[in-house]
């Protein structure tokens, strides 16, 4: 996997009313720490695809392609071996009440309000939310700011 420029990966920012839904890793990564559902894209899947499958696999509700909006890009370096693309889709509507379908992986499923979001939250999906709650549609985490500061110039 050396050639791979970068990982891929889907976050689905479920939104009811002024409240997010935000799962608490268990386990290796981020253990203890709040996230929110997501995971890598598959070989020969779509990104909406990817996105609709880890609501399933992970809260077990279904979103309709149609109805998730990408709200924000986030391209990460340190949060593993090689960069990742993280793409965050916001869902307002979606079938089913979320529940844990991974207490392997997971040990909470909660709501929180937008402005009460808890301090335990993974970086990598809080520069992802705090994002998509300023509006901004692109960020860059974990790159050396004189790469950023010469590429704004050009």
């Amino acid at each position: 996997m050396p050639d791979t420029p970068a990982i891929i990966d889907v976050h689905l920012l479920l939104v009811r009313d002024d409240e997010l839904l935000l799962t608490q890793r268990r386990g290796e990564y981020g253990n203890g720490q709040w996230h929110l559902p997501s995971g890598k894209l598959d070989h020969g899947e779509s990104v909406l695809a990817a996105a609709v499958r880890e609501a399933e696999e992970e809260v077990g509700v279904f979103a309709d392609p149609a109805d998730l909006r990408l709200v924000h890009t986030v391209h990460v370096a340190g949060s593993g071996p090689i960069p990742r693309l993280g793409l965050f889709f916001e869902a307002r509507r979606w079938i089913g009440e979320p529940t844990n379908r991974e207490p392997e992986k997971c040990s909470a499923v909660r709501w929180f309000h937008r402005d009460n979001l808890p301090d335990e939250v993974i970086p990598y999906p809080l520069a992802g939310i705090q994002a998509y709650l300023d509006g901004v549609p692109f960020s860059v985490l974990g790159w050396n700011q004189h790469e950023h500061s010469a590429l704004a110039t050009i």
